[in-house]
């Protein structure tokens, strides 16, 4: 059986935990940062846990991990 393909943009955006929660970073944290509320900034700081109904396909793009 061939090896599976990794999908690029998965695999820079997610990461798993030993429990298996797919956990990301939040966006809109590059530039333009001037113009943005400091509550809101402060808000994007921490990261998430991907929803349950995405973490099914989540870990179909990332087979390796």
């Amino acid at each position: 059986m061939p090896k599976l393909k990794t999908h690029s943009g998965a695999k820079k955006r997610f990461k798993l935990t030993k429990n298996g929660k797919v956990k990301y970073q939040h966006t809109n944290k590059r530039h333009r940062l001037n113009q943005m509320a400091t509550k809101r900034k402060r808000h994007l700081r921490v990261g998430g846990f991907a929803d349950g109904t995405n973490v099914a396909a989540i870990k179909e793009m990332l087979p390796y991990k």
